[in-house]
């Protein structure tokens, strides 16, 4: 098992988180994944309400009794959703983990510490990550810039941006972005991460809710399928390359606007492609790290294989290099 001050911090067995992603965080995925050991995410915005959410938290607990958290994420929005009241839902549902990302979590932090709700939250710098540890959150996900959705502007990827939080932050936090398996779990704690959050692995996966087209796109597809989009306006978004996300590259590298693409990269389009299989429909995120995903298996296997991967990646390597291991 390998006991890390974030699994301590958060109750959970393995650093292994699933992390919240629009469309995907449902019950049957985050149930599957606390259920194996992880700490499975259900994302609030993919609920139609606030009423919803609190079903859909009451729903994952009839799969399992160990900890799910529920994530919150502030973006710009051209139809920004209520979110004083998802705020008050999670904390009616009963939910002790929250994992926030794109905004200041202060805001969170203090609605939520009262209730005894400990917040994760994910950042793509370190100057970022030490202003959430200032503001009291439990955690940071550091996000480096191979990731699916944001990865934020300085375009640091983990190699260096692990090892940069690991120098500066004394709270726990897991590494994000290139992560599939093992190799990549160990790698984060040898760089001084307490754990890995993982998204794309767990799109792909017998639970995940998106069609198997998507899924079979994922396997099929290299490190190389994935487009920047956004560049030009600041808020950069790593997604999947296909029709779309290659005409809104073409646009705004001619100069456009947000309005010019505004209904390429709709939201219930992206919808649209994970439920219904259509590849070309709108945009979706997805990160480098599809090119190591190869199979479709369930979420529990992921989290039980990923972590006696990296046990054995970590005792192998040692080995090799003559360095006794006593445990």
């Amino acid at each position: 098992m390998l006991t890390t001050r974030f699994t301590e911090a958060l109750g959970i067995e393995h650093p292994v988180v699933q992390g919240g992603m629009m469309w995907v965080g449902r019950a049957e995925l985050a149930a599957a994944v606390s259920e194996a050991g992880g700490l499975g995410i259900i994302t609030a915005l993919t609920q139609p309400t606030p009423a919803d959410l609190v079903r859909e938290v009451e729903r994952a607990r009839t799969m399992t009794d160990k900890p799910i958290g529920v994530n919150l994420t502030i973006l710009p929005s051209i139809n920004p959703p209520p979110y004083d009241e998802y705020r008050r839902a999670i904390i009616d549902s009963g939910v002790t983990i929250v994992e926030t990302a794109g905004s200041n979590p202060e805001p969170h932090v203090e609605a939520f510490a009262p209730h005894g709700i400990r917040v994760i939250h994910k950042c793509t710098s370190v100057r970022h990550a030490l202003k959430a540890e200032r503001v009291g959150v439990t955690a940071v996900s550091i996000d480096g810039f191979e990731c699916a959705g944001h990865p934020g502007e300085d375009d640091v990827p983990g190699l260096v941006l692990i090892p940069a939080a690991a120098d500066a932050l004394t709270i726990p936090f897991i590494a994000s972005g290139g992560i599939a398996d093992g190799r990549g779990l160990a790698a984060a704690l040898a760089l001084g991460a307490d754990g890995v959050n993982m998204g794309s692995r767990f799109m792909c996966t017998v639970e995940s809710p998106i069609s198997q087209v998507v899924k079979e796109r994922i396997v099929e597809a290299s490190e190389l399928d994935t487009n920047l989009i956004f560049r030009s306006l600041r808020n950069t978004a790593r997604v999947a390359k296909n029709a779309v996300s290659d005409e809104v590259v073409e646009i705004l590298a001619q100069g456009g606007e947000f309005a010019d693409i505004r209904e390429l990269v709709a939201g219930a389009r992206g919808r649209k492609v994970f439920e219904e299989g259509e590849l070309d429909a709108g945009i979706w995120t997805v990160g480098l790290v599809q090119g190591l995903i190869r199979d479709i298996p369930h979420a529990g296997e992921v989290v039980r294989r990923i972590v006696a991967d990296a046990e054995e990646v970590l005792r192998a390597r040692i080995a090799q290099f003559g360095v006794p291991v006593t445990a």
